[in-house]
């Protein structure tokens, strides 16, 4: 299936979304999400709106596939939620070095080789470039209705942040 057709498919419905976070607390919202995936510099490569209920492991292979044939990308950084052996694979397939994060699954953690360690660092990205756009782009809370509206205020947000980044001089894109 082609990565357009798979991302069209994906649930658009306001729904409830709970999260954990790593000290455990829950956070639950009515409404969606945005996914994204990042390029060094905390740059915007793609952005789909789903239900908020849809778990970011679900539109992470076609969202791949459709990055990979707009830009040249070497490596896949990921956090442990998205340990899959089918994510993985992709990622092997599209000719990306996968770095995610072990997810123990009871077992073991393996830890990244120490260059691997260094480059997986720059995931930070993602979780700057998904706060700058809730605390400077309008995106912590969002006050219209329906698919298609939410994801135009979510692409506004997107891309005034591109405008940001590629506006500050290189090796200097900071969370101000």
């Amino acid at each position: 299936m082609e990565p357009e057709a798979a991302l069209a498919e994906l649930p658009r419905d306001c729904d409830w979304g709970i999260k954990k976070d790593t000290d455990g607390h829950t956070y639950r919202w009515r409404g969606y999400k945005a996914n994204l995936s990042w390029a060094d510099g905390m740059i915007p490569l793609i952005c789909v709106t789903t239900s908020a209920s849809m778990h970011d492991s679900q539109c992470v292979i076609p969202m791949m596939k459709q990055v990979s044939q707009r830009v040249k990308i070497l490596y896949d950084l990921m956090d442990s939620a998205y340990d899959a052996p089918s994510i993985h694979s992709v990622s092997t397939s599209l000719g990306h070095v996968a770095l995610i994060d072990d997810h123990p699954r009871g077992g073991e953690k393996v830890d990244f080789a120490p260059a691997q360690s260094v480059r997986y660092r720059e995931r930070s990205n993602a979780e700057r470039g998904n706060s700058r756009l809730k605390d400077s782009f309008g995106l912590r809370v969002i006050y219209v209705r329906g698919h298609a509206k939410v994801h135009f205020h979510v692409m506004l947000g997107v891309l005034a942040l591109f405008a940001d980044q590629l506006l500050k001089p290189f090796g200097h894109q900071t969370d101000s």
